[in-house]
């Protein structure tokens, strides 16, 4: 079984590393501009903030979460941009209170929900660990990106794992997304993690492998680095037409990074 407390406690460890970064950054640093196009250091933590409240809303007041899920659907290419630049538009201050307070709610939330409930979210349902997890990922993903702007090198951890599990289980998504049919032939992913451990997925006897250490896989799905600047090994065909498409997060292709922009 799915141990929710841990994820739980590994989001709000996710989440305070983020924090951490912008906790004391002076007002003219939140304007300034990170690699996400358009997007700076506040629109980051603003569209953190905003879709902490809706996870958060989703596992507490499903009317409310409806009433997003309504705007979402009039402006469905355009409403997270939307929501990031709106919120962004708050003091730093108030911003920062505000993402504190929603993650919190959504910590002690998805605590809560009874077993086997699924909540509801701007694609399937999810379960309270699925929901977890996810927003492990985009925490860690949007807190590389204020880390390349400030210029930050953090420390890989444990929690990594949870990013690359989306990567891996986003396969067929990401085939799709790019108008390509899903494989009929599974990878066998074996990551090194940043404490030695080797983390895997999928039959050991699979003829398609994608190897390498689990910071650049998670680089890669998230596209916060560009393939080749990666340290990642693919062998057969499969594999190799994944890491060119590879996305843990939903919605359209992005744009990614350009080679040797972090290197």
């Amino acid at each position: 079984m799915t141990d929710i407390a841990a994820l739980v406690a590994d989001l709000v460890s996710e989440s305070e590393s983020a924090d951490g970064l912008v906790a004391e950054l002076a007002a003219d640093g939140w304007t300034a501009q990170t690699p996400a196009a358009g997007w700076t250091i506040a629109h980051q933590v603003a569209h953190l903030a905003w879709t902490d409240r809706q996870a958060m809303l989703a596992a507490t007041d499903e009317e409310a979460f409806a009433d997003t899920m309504k705007r979402a659907q009039a402006n469905p290419t355009g409403f997270v941009d939307e929501a990031a630049e709106q919120w962004s538009r708050q003091d730093p201050t108030e911003l920062l209170a505000h993402w504190r307070q929603g993650r919190t709610e959504l910590a002690q939330a998805l605590a809560t929900v009874p077993g086997g409930q699924k909540l509801p979210w701007f694609g399937p349902p999810m379960a309270p660990a699925s929901m977890a997890t996810a927003r492990i990922m985009e925490t860690w993903a949007h807190g590389q990106d204020i880390a390349d702007t400030l210029g930050v090198r953090r420390e890989p951890t444990a929690r990594l794992r949870h990013v690359a599990h989306i990567g891996v289980r986003a396969l067929g998504f990401a085939f799709q997304i790019n108008g390509l049919p899903k494989p009929d032939e599974p990878i066998r992913f074996e990551l090194a993690g940043p404490g030695g451990e080797v983390w895997t997925w999928n039959d050991e006897g699979a003829d398609n492998r994608i190897t390498g250490p689990a910071l650049d896989f998670c680089y890669l799905v998230t596209q916060r680095r560009h393939l080749d600047d990666l340290d990642i090994e693919t062998t057969g065909p499969v594999a190799e037409q994944f890491v060119r498409v590879a996305q843990a997060f939903a919605g359209l292709p992005g744009a990614g990074r350009k080679p040797g922009e972090f290197v």
